[in-house]
């Protein structure tokens, strides 16, 4: 797109995610809900690739189809090497190597499952019984600042931010190579919000793998991201190091998000 911003900061040889040309629509005929059109980038090895943008500009569908949720219509997709096609589900070893952690943690517990179940079902989706993997869930719990024997109680147990740290510990458990997180802050307080991304900090210091980071925060994806992409009515218009977008943006549309969204350029995770 020729109103397309690119810093030499996104540019990399080695892709966990690449994006090219993908379009996705619901309904048909004339009804149709053209929601992406011919999207296109990369999300580095390593690294946390932000992506801002109004409520209903697309960024819930592209992380839906980079997590095999949504089948893209057209374009092509490439996670960790292996390419998906229009229609293609996500064959086994894709489908290991990406991990969704959602808005709402509540609702994406089943309330029936202990903790332990859960992310035993996380591990061995064929199973719910934790013994065989009881170490290695006691060891992510207490990673994510739990005690161990909270695997035996239930989701209603837990405060909001808690249940967020659990939904990290489902999404990780499995060692994912990317990691898509979708407005994972935005129901938490200040503080809440505060602890749980130094937690996600932490974690992808230690294990490295690459995030694809939705928010409408734009303080907070100055601070977790490397670099930011601003979505408008399907399209990408600006992408670039996030210290340059969120701070001199060349398009009026990433302009206007600085005007209009919540976030002050003094939120810190070592506050």
């Amino acid at each position: 797109m020729s109103s397309q911003k690119t810093s030499s900061a996104v540019v990399d040889s080695v892709s966990s995610v690449r994006v090219e040309g993908v379009s996705k629509k619901f309904g048909h005929g004339v009804r149709a809900n053209h929601v992406l059109d011919s999207v296109s980038f990369t999300v580095e090895q390593g690294r946390s690739v932000g992506l801002v943008g109004e409520s209903g500009s697309g960024k819930s569908t592209i992380a839906k189809i980079v997590c095999g949720m949504y089948r893209l219509d057209a374009g092509r997709l490439n996670i960790t090497g292996t390419e998906i096609t229009p229609g293609q589900r996500f064959p086994t070893a894709v489908q290991d190597a990406v991990s969704f952690i959602s808005q709402n943690p509540f609702s994406s517990f089943n309330p029936r499952l202990s903790i332990g179940q859960s992310l035993t079902e996380a591990l061995s989706p064929l199973t719910t019984r934790p013994a065989k993997h009881k170490q290695n869930i006691a060891d992510w719990l207490e990673r994510v600042g739990l005690p161990a024997d909270s695997m035996r109680r239930f989701p209603h147990e837990f405060s909001g931010g808690q249940r967020q740290r659990l939904a990290i510990a489902r999404g990780l458990i499995r060692r994912p190579a990317v990691v898509v997180a979708d407005e994972i802050t935005s129901a938490l307080d200040m503080s809440v919000q505060v602890q749980v991304l130094k937690l996600l900090a932490e974690l992808r210091r230690e294990y490295s793998f690459s995030m694809l980071f939705i928010s409408h925060d734009l303080s907070v994806v100055r601070t977790v991201c490397d670099d930011v992409m601003v979505m408008q009515r399907g399209s990408i218009v600006e992408r670039g190091a996030s210290h340059d977008v969120l701070t001199r943006p060349s398009h009026p549309y990433s302009q206007q998000l600085l005007d209009s969204i919540p976030g002050s350029p003094g939120f810190s995770l070592t506050d």
